[in-house]
């Protein structure tokens, strides 16, 4: 008698990559639930890590000692950076004030610089050109604490605050919307919200992520924009500020600047008890990342949803069509069992044909996402970062949901009776 050879795995995986090709349609069709699942996470993962990262690397470039004091108490839950900047004016707790106050007591604050800014919207108008952008009020110091200097022309001076000049400092998205053909636009008279404006300076490249744009903005002087422009008092009738930039001696002294810049404010603000809680946010770039944190975490479990969402859809329809060739390969079934075959032997057969499909989904589904998002990213310009350990993740993920949802039709298989199934038409 002969013995007959076991069908290996490697047996069972040119099986099962004939009958996949064999019904390219087919095949194409169940997977496309992985393929989206995949797809889907690998689009938002990227994004989210590369907006992670160039945040990183906005305040990396800001400067590690600088310190941002925000109106309002800031809650992780529902922060931005730039929503809380562009806030309404009259419901600002900051004062130019306050920020005076602090730049008068720097050296008992432990602080070198401190830069108040205003931030509303405008429209920069000149000629038949427009842009809709930031409009931010500022303080020579600002300069210095955000080391972000005019590439041409100069910045606000002094002379400027006193005299409630009308000059304006271009960011350079707005220089280049203004002036296509790259003109020299110092003197040049533009218009912000109709009121007519001189160019003195244009501001060198910064960049910007999906909460900020430094290019994307124009700078006058703070006093210009709250009595000109825009306004904002308190109901004691100050003029609010959006947030006071203070940067420290250096790292080390940050929490001793911080605890004592909260006092000096608190004292201002009348909050004289314990039990009075603050109406402004000083954050250290520790604060701010743990803040990003808790947006990013709140993003990841969006994530981890769509994925199971997608990739369940994509694991019922593998176990639909495996059901089906089931059914349809019951008289093969019979015939292998009656010349040997074990139930293992059709259990992995029918398990690598599922695994198949779904890895087959998954690699289509990695060159869509990574397509997709190198495409979104270029046309919304996001900063996106597309990590091996993600791929690889996808990969894996989309394999174990076909070895999951090909688990019931592989067992149904294998506990057909070979009598039953040779009889079966």
């Amino acid at each position: 008698m002969v013995a007959l050879r076991r069908p290996s795995l490697r047996d069972s995986l040119v099986i099962a990559s004939r009958i996949v090709a064999g019904n390219k349609l087919r095949s194409l069709l169940t997977t496309l639930g992985i393929v989206i699942g995949v797809s889907a996470v690998i689009v938002l993962v990227s994004i989210g890590q590369g907006v992670r990262a160039s945040v990183a690397d906005e305040f990396q470039k800001i400067g590690s000692s600088v310190l941002f004091v925000m109106p309002g108490r800031l809650e992780a839950a529902n922060t931005s950076m730039r929503s809380n900047f562009i806030r309404s004016v009259n419901t600002s707790t900051l004062t130019y004030s306050d920020a005076l106050a602090l730049k008068q007591n720097a050296s008992d604050l432990y602080l070198r610089d401190v830069a108040p800014e205003f931030v509303a919207t405008g429209i920069v108008v000149l000629g038949n050109r427009n842009r809709q952008t930031s409009v931010a009020g500022v303080t020579p110091d600002y300069a210095s604490v955000r080391e972000f200097v005019p590439a041409e022309g100069r910045f606000i001076t002094e002379a400027d605050l006193r005299s409630l000049a009308k000059v304006v400092v271009l960011g350079r998205k707005v220089y280049e919307e203004l002036f296509p053909l790259r003109d020299d636009a110092l003197d040049a008279t533009v218009r912000i919200n109709g009121v007519p404006f001189r160019v003195v300076g244009v501001m060198e490249p910064k960049g910007g992520t999906a909460f900020n744009d430094d290019d994307d903005q124009v700078l006058i002087p703070l006093t210009t924009a709250q009595t000109r422009l825009f306004g904002g008092r308190t109901v004691t009738g100050e003029y609010t500020v959006s947030v006071i930039y203070a940067r420290a001696l250096d790292e080390t002294k940050m929490n001793s600047a911080r605890d004592a810049i909260t006092q000096l404010l608190r004292r201002r603000h009348g909050l004289l008890y314990r039990s009075d809680e603050d109406d402004f946010s000083v954050l250290t770039q520790d604060d701010v990342a743990s803040v990003l944190d808790g947006l990013f975490a709140m993003l990841t479990v969006f994530l981890g949803l769509v994925a199971a969402v997608s990739l369940m859809v994509g694991g019922i329809g593998i176990m639909n069509i495996m059901l089906v060739s089931v059914s349809e390969r019951t008289r093969e079934v019979g015939i292998r069992k009656a010349v040997g075959a074990r139930r293992k032997d059709i259990l992995l057969q029918f398990l690598v044909e599922a695994i198949l499909l779904s890895l087959v989904g998954g690699v289509i589904g990695i060159l869509v996402g990574v397509g997709g998002i190198i495409l979104v990213a270029r046309m919304a310009s996001l900063a996106y970062r597309i990590s091996a350990g993600t791929i690889v993740l996808a990969t894996g993920f989309s394999g174990l949901v076909g070895l999951f949802f090909g688990i019931y039709p592989a067992s149904r298989a294998a506990r057909l009776d070979p009598i039953d199934a040779l009889r079966y038409e």
